[in-house]
């Protein structure tokens, strides 16, 4: 007896509208009695009737996860297919609707960008002549579709070229079979959810070296980025850690591949870190020592120089509170200090001191902060007590050991100069009592009182 096939869907949640498929079944079922008898065969051939109404009754949920503007003709003919019990060619049409899309999804990412993905020629001609296998395989270089998407993808081709009416079957898939067919097709090709575009890197090249960036193309830029597929966006952070560094670089081109980075920092993917930190390496390793300083200085300014490790972040330190030191030294240091206290602030914040640079980061800071007979650099006076503030017990115990090594210059100063002995009675102070080790106890509750006398 033959199943009577409703119209039907109801909305489902989260659509704004409802496919609702006509009632097919006072049409269909006779007619496909009919031509069967007609030509003498058994109806046996083509699906039962129940096939047919659990496949039309089904297709709607399926319709509506395909985004409207990709139900195209050949969707349609896959209803039509499907009504009249041809599933063998309606998964075709459906396989169809899956490639054209693919295709689509290839001139989204741009035609003009694949060549600097696959390294050889492509055009519009090369992505038509893609046979399906190999468009499969675009798709997922490019990451238009998923490692899933692929797999499950390229069985359905697999379907395709051996049960649909596309070349001769053999053998013939029932309802479940196509259902299952038809959501893979909806779900991994023809979706909006993967879709980046990517990025003409000879044009993003030239556009990085001709002039300084507004902030309306930095944010351009970093929208194309973040729009592009994994392994080209790792490629161009690469690439713009290799201008920064380059020394024929103009300043607009670094001061350029700092601001498209930024945005970025604290979302690098692990690939991204191994690769920059690999670059970094490489410089020093052949004794490059101009991209070496450079890449030293990419990482501070994004704050990234944990990445490099202690032995890495020890030079780094000594040698910026050796300059700090030096420009105390020298002449006009109370004009001079400020950029050179503030680099150590911020290097500071971004970064665990080293135990092998915490003596002379703390030298450089206390020596500057206690001054001379003459006084203190006041612009500077605001990083050296944040930093101090900051010290871990290990330096406070450094610090503190200072007022009682009369040896060393800022221990000397302490020692014979009053003015210098009250800043430092008074920076100490600034320390929690918390952060001071045991056995620095005594030197600390000393200078506390001697702050208060």
């Amino acid at each position: 007896m033959a199943l009577p096939i409703k119209g039907m869907a109801l909305p489902m949640k989260g659509m704004k509208t409802a496919i609702a498929l006509p009632d097919i079944a006072p049409n269909s079922v006779p007619m496909l009695e009919a031509v069967t008898k007609a030509l003498g065969v058994e109806r046996g051939i083509l699906p039962a009737d129940d096939q047919i109404a659990h496949v039309w009754s089904n297709l709607p949920r399926l319709i509506e996860k395909i985004p409207p503007e990709h139900r195209s003709e050949t969707i349609v003919r896959m209803c039509v297919a499907v009504a009249a019990g041809l599933f063998d060619g309606a998964i075709n049409y459906a396989w169809n609707a899956a490639v054209i899309e693919l295709r689509n999804k290839v001139r989204s990412f741009g035609l003009a960008v694949v060549p600097q993905v696959i390294d050889k020629d492509f055009d519009e001609a090369a992505l038509v002549d893609l046979k399906d296998a190999e468009l499969l395989s675009l798709c997922l270089k490019l990451n238009l579709i998923t490692e899933d998407g692929f797999f499950l993808l390229d069985q359905n081709r697999d379907i395709r070229n051996n049960f649909s009416a596309a070349h001769p079957t053999k053998g013939a898939l029932d309802e479940y079979e196509f259902l299952n067919f038809l959501s893979r097709c909806g779900n991994h090709a023809l979706t909006n959810e993967k879709n980046p575009r990517g990025v003409d890197i000879q044009g993003f090249i030239t556009a990085i070296k001709a002039s300084s960036f507004s902030q309306e193309q930095i944010t351009l830029w970093v929208t194309r980025l973040s729009d592009t597929f994994d392994a080209q966006r790792e490629a161009l952070f690469k690439m713009l850690h290799g201008i920064y560094c380059d020394p024929t670089s103009g300043e607009q081109a670094r001061v350029n591949s700092l601001a498209i980075c930024e945005p970025f920092k604290g979302a690098l993917s692990p690939n991204s870190k191994s690769e920059l930190i690999d670059r970094h390496q490489e410089y020093k390793a052949r004794g490059d020592e101009k991209r070496s300083k450079a890449s030293s200085q990419f990482f501070e300014k994004l704050g990234l120089l944990s990445l490099l490790g202690d032995s890495e972040l020890h030079l780094i330190f000594t040698t910026a509170s050796a300059n700090l030191l030096a420009v105390h030294n020298a002449m006009n240091n109370f004009y001079n200090e400020p950029p050179f206290a503030q680099r150590l602030r911020q290097i500071s914040e971004q970064n665990q001191i080293p135990a092998s640079a915490q003596y002379s980061v703390v030298e450089a800071v206390t020596t500057c902060a206690v001054g001379n007979p003459w006084g203190v650099s006041n612009a500077a006076m605001p990083s050296y007590e944040k930093m101090i503030k900051s010290f871990s017990p290990s330096e406070v115990g450094i610090l503190l050991n200072f007022g009682s090594l009369p040896s060393t210059v800022v221990g000397n100063r302490i020692k014979n100069q009053t003015s210098c002995r009250k800043r430092f009675a008074q920076l100490v102070t600034l320390i929690s009592a918390a952060s001071v080790p045991t056995q620095s106890k005594a030197q600390y509750d000393y200078w506390i009182k001697e702050a208060k006398a």
